[in-house]
């Protein structure tokens, strides 16, 4: 197994990967990921969940979705499948598969837990090839089991795997506040929000009267002040989640704002 392989919702064949996922991702596809050993937390801009050996989720796509690198330790294994846009289009045309309502909105779907999932699970290892995918002669065919059996247990999966819909228009005012950790381009907040990147740049600027870029960076370096200050955190606990990529940006831009350093401000409070 590639232990350099890297978690990604792109799309492809089924793979087995072991801890070095990136930390931040959007989600293009539909994913069924399951967790063969030790723990995983993740978070979605509205909810914290850890996931646990022998747990497995179907992840929605068209969202945001952040992986806790620290809470994956090395005996931290996932195998995931990506379901495109174009297998599931043919997969229905093929089983005439009609959608039924669900109830569910969250990112992480819960699938009802049966025996048949798991041992379908460890099947796999019979058909990997030595990159810890399933070889290609076999791809399809493992996909299509899945989703039925997937199918089967929950029929109510159907409307959100047979959604082929893009994001609509969605107040940016929300989204953004409820996401603005999230380090990601302009554009797939655009898109998440259901315009272009210019109207998206013009929506913007005419609600919160700020560049996008502006704004992201302020209201991150805002709630970093707050953490420190009032909730007693220390910079390398929050930098992360706040959307900077390492320690060292971060307290540059936080410097730069505040004219103090995050270790200072903490000094400053505890010698009051």
């Amino acid at each position: 197994m590639d232990q350099n392989t890297r978690l990604s919702a792109a799309g492809g064949p089924a793979q087995r990967v072991s801890t070095s996922i990136a930390p931040e991702q959007f989600v293009p596809d539909h994913l069924f990921l399951y967790i063969l050993a030790g723990e995983l937390r993740v978070y979605d801009g509205s909810q914290r969940l850890t996931l646990r050996t022998g747990d497995y989720y179907l992840v929605r796509k068209n969202r945001l979705v952040r992986y806790d690198p620290a809470s994956a330790g090395a005996d931290c294994e996932m195998t995931f499948f990506c379901f495109e846009e174009k297998f599931l289009q043919s997969f229905q045309a093929k089983h005439q598969t009609a959608a039924k309502k669900t109830r569910h909105s969250d990112t992480f779907v819960p699938i009802n837990q049966q025996e048949i999932i798991p041992a379908f699970i460890r099947s796999l290892p019979h058909y990997w090839d030595a990159s810890g995918k399933i070889a290609d002669v076999f791809a399809d065919v493992k996909y299509e089991e899945l989703l039925l059996i997937l199918l089967q247990n929950q029929p109510e999966l159907a409307d959100i795997l047979f959604d082929y819909g893009l994001p609509g228009k969605i107040s940016l005012d929300k989204f953004m506040n409820r996401n603005f950790t999230f380090n990601v381009g302009l554009p797939r907040f655009a898109f998440l929000t259901g315009r272009s990147l210019s109207a998206f740049k013009r929506d913007f600027q005419a609600i919160f009267n700020q560049t996008p870029s502006r704004w992201l960076v302020q209201k991150r370096l805002q709630e970093a002040y707050f953490l420190l200050a009032e909730k007693n955190q220390k910079p390398s606990e929050i930098y992360f989640d706040l959307g900077f990529k390492d320690l060292s940006h971060f307290s540059f831009a936080f410097k730069n704002r505040f004219g103090l350093a995050p270790s200072a401000l903490i000094k400053k409070k505890h010698m009051k």
